[in-house]
This record gives structure tokens, C-alpha cells and sequence, in this order.
């Protein structure tokens, strides 16, 4: 393999940086989840509080319903766009990299998105900017993910999946505190989280030492490449298969509080409208404390014992308890208490699940940005399926049963718990 002034020029079954390959350094380190937390603010805001908000403003009696329709539309854009251009990310022979022309590219289109949501009167205009948005974000997170794989070995892949697991909870408060701190501006809910996920991702590609494709090492592109670009056979790729399921029971469980939270604080435990901003950020706070604690700690430990499955197995079982906390929650400080728990599960799963799936990803890593594009669909796939299935629990009963639907997000994470034991080859 030759080097140029910008990265190492890379083949096309170019693996994953072996065990024994240099550390990743600290500057890009910092660059890569300094960037990771600019997106997570950029695009967990308006799917914490700022969407629920403004759809609450422009549609009062069917705020839930328009929402469900604005999140899962957008989930299906996510779900087709994110393998697609990971596929074309892995296939990118620009003199610029393979990774640094969609995360620029798009970091435009989202920001584009987020504008038309900023100026957006009705509830068409809210979709078509989410889908935007998304559309995006998804092409930027697709070479996003892959850098992990490109730039950091095995034996650091755990402590860097800590911190960016700790990114999704320390975006969602950090973008609640930005949404908070502009008051009632509309516009500038959604463009600060964006002008944040700028400056991160603009500085990221500035520093980043991107790999080269050589042209001669391009397969042909033809339908049926694309048609792959959305699949991983999970027979042939088994413990691959479990984790995406596994991650997809999860994170359904977390959407369906991600997604609700609003809601339940209102109809279930009686504050006033103008309170909830202020609730939504207190509950963020103590969530992201609880994550940024085990995160770290659970990821130098999983590196440190050279063991993967058991953090992940026992985290999704104890978000399952956590909501069955918030389930039974008659109170406020009940509620915090399940979300104390969850926070603690929430960022043992995400430090040590992506190191997981670093190991069992199909042909060694060469296909990283499209496979891990196809594992994205996890992540997507629940923010379509909880809006779809949530008011079948609320409906349970004479309706706004908010008992029944944290139940479901228990059953849903406990699920995803029991779908790891299968995975052989990782310890």
C-alpha cells in the first residue's frame, strides 16, 4: 500500500486496521467525537422536544398523530439513504478521500433542511424539511461511522465507542439547552443545533487524514450492487444478523421515550405546556449524567477485560427495568428514578455495541461504510416504528394508557437482550 499527503490510498478489500496497528491519535480522536456530538445535537433536538413542540403549535388537536407522520416518513428516507450512500462512500475515488466528500456534502443538504424547518408554517412543510434533514444526516453519519473503522484499531474501539455512545446523550441535553437558551425563536431552535454540527464536522474534515480509492480498484456499479446496498445476508453473516436485531429491539424501546416524553409528562403526569422545556431538560440532564458515567467506565472495562457481550446483554436487560419505572411512575421523582436506570444502561449499550459490531461486520471491514450503513437501519428503522405502533399501547383501555406503552418499550429492549446471546466469535 503507497501514502500521499492526504491518507493511505486503499484497495477495495482493504480490511479493518488490525489489532496491532497504530493507536489512532488523540487529535483525531477528539476531532471524530467532537464531530459525532455536533450531529447528535443537530439531529436528536428536534427529535427530543423542537418537532413535538412546533407541530404542537401548528396542529393542537392532533399534535401526536401529526408527528407520527412527520417521524415516519422521515424514518423511512433514513432507512433507504443510509446503506445506499455508505455504498458510495466505500465506492468514492475523489482526490479528497473516500469519506470527506459526504460528510461535507451531506452537512449541506441537512443544514438545508433544517432551514426549511426553521421557516416552516404547516405541517407538509415540517415533513419536507425533516425528510431533508435526514436525507442528509444519513449520508453524513454512513462516512461518519466508517471512520471508526478506518482510523481505529480493535484495541480502542471500545473506549472510542464509549465516548461517542456518550455523544447521544450529552447531544439530546446540550440541544435542549441550546433550544432553551434561544426562548421562543423558532428559526434559531433549529439552525444553532445546526450551526454546532457545522463548525464540528468543518473542522473534522479539515484534520482528517482521509483513505484514497484507487479508481482501478472500483467494482462495477449496476442494480444489483445497489439493490446490496441495503442488505446484509444474515444467514450467511449470522452474528452480523443478531446484532442488528438486537439493536433494533433496543432502540425501539429508547424511541418510544425519546419520542413521547412530551406527551407523557402532560397527559400522564399533568404539567402545563410551558413547564415541559424546562422538565425535558432536568430529565436530560440526569440521563446524560448516568450515561456519561458507565459510557466511559463500561467501555475502558470492555476493552480492558477484552469482553463485549455481556456489557451489551445485561444493559439492554436493564433499560427493560428502567421502563418498567417509568411505566408504573405516579410521580416526577418516580420518573427520574427509571431514567437514572435507563441513562446507566443507555450508555453501557451504546459504548460497548458498536465495538461489537466493529468485530462481526462482513468481509473484515472492507465494506464498512455500506455495512455499517445497513446496521444504521436499526437505528432508523424504530423512530418509524415506534410513531407506527405506540398508539395501538395508548389506544389500550379508554386511551392515553402511557402504562402500556412503556410497558412495550420494556418488552422491546428485554427482546433485544435475549437477541445477543447467539452471537458466537465475540467474547
Amino acid at each position: 500500500m503507497t501514502t500521499n499527503a492526504d491518507g493511505p490510498i486503499a484497495t477495495a478489500q482493504d480490511p479493518a486496521p488490525p489489532r496491532t496497528a497504530p493507536p489512532a491519535s488523540a487529535g483525531f480522536i477528539t476531532a471524530f467525537v467532537a464531530a459525532v456530538l455536533g450531529v447528535a445535537v443537530a439531529t436528536l433536538a428536534p427529535l427530543s422536544v423542537t418537532l413535538a413542540l412546533r407541530i404542537q403549535q401548528l396542529d393542537p388537536e392532533n399534535a401526536p398523530a401529526s408527528l407520527s407522520l412527520v417521524l415516519g416518513v422521515a424514518a423511512v428516507v433514513a432507512l433507504l439513504s443510509g446503506p445506499f450512500f455508505g455504498q458510495l462512500s466505500d465506492r468514492t475515488t475523489s482526490r479528497w478521500g473516500m469519506r470527506r466528500p459526504w460528510l461535507l456534502g451531506g452537512l449541506l443538504v441537512g443544514l438545508i433542511g433544517l432551514v426549511i424547518l426553521s421557516m416552516s408554517a404547516s405541517i407538509p412543510m415540517m415533513l419536507l424539511g425533516w425528510c431533508i434533514t435526514q436525507l442528509g444526516f444519513s449520508a453524513l453519519n454512513a462516512a461518519l461511522a466508517a471512520l471508526l473503522i478506518d482510523h481505529v484499531p480493535e484495541l480502542q474501539r471500545g473506549k472510542v465507542s464509549g465516548l461517542v455512545g456518550m455523544c447521544q446523550a450529552v447531544g439530546v441535553v446540550t440541544g435542549v439547552f441550546l433550544v432553551q437558551l434561544v426562548g421562543t425563536s423558532v428559526a434559531l431552535m433549529f439552525l444553532v443545533p445546526g450551526a454546532l454540527a457545522a463548525a464540528t464536522v468543518i473542522a473534522l474534515s479539515l484534520v482528517l487524514r482521509d483513505r484514497r480509492l484507487d479508481p482501478a480498484d472500483r467494482s462495477r456499479y449496476d442494480f444489483r450492487a445497489f439493490a446490496r446496498s441495503f442488505w446484509v445476508n444474515p444467514l450467511r453473516h449470522r452474528a452480523f444478523g443478531w446484532a442488528w436485531l438486537g439493536r433494533f429491539l433496543m432502540m425501539t424501546g429508547f424511541a418510544i421515550l425519546q419520542t413521547y416524553q412530551v406527551y407523557y409528562l402532560s397527559d400522564q403526569l399533568g404539567f402545563d405546556a410551558a413547564a415541559i422545556p424546562g422538565l425535558v431538560l432536568q430529565s436530560t440532564l440526569v440521563l446524560t449524567a448516568a450515561v456519561v458515567v458507565s459510557s466511559v467506565g463500561c467501555g475502558w472495562l470492555s476493552d480492558r477485560l477484552r469482553r463485549r457481550k455481556i456489557f451489551v446483554l445485561g444493559s439492554a436487560a436493564l433499560y427493560g427495568v428502567a421502563m418498567i419505572v417509568v411505566a408504573t411512575a405516579q410521580t416526577w421523582e418516580t420518573f427520574l428514578v427509571g431514567i437514572v436506570i435507563g441513562g446507566l444502561a443507555l450508555g453501557t449499550y451504546l459504548a460497548v455495541d458498536l465495538a461489537l459490531v466493529a468485530q462481526v461486520l462482513p468481509n473484515g471491514g472492507a465494506t464498512a461504510a455500506k455495512d455499517l450503513g445497513v446496521f444504521n437501519i436499526a437505528n432508523a428503522v424504530p423512530q418509524m416504528v415506534a410513531p407506527a405502533i405506540a398508539p395501538l399501547f395508548l389506544a389500550i383501555g379508554s386511551g392515553g394508557n402511557y402504562t402500556a406503552l412503556f410497558i412495550g418499550a420494556a418488552a422491546f429492549s428485554l427482546l433485544g437482550a435475549l437477541a445477543i446471546q447467539p452471537i458466537r466469535g465475540v467474547r
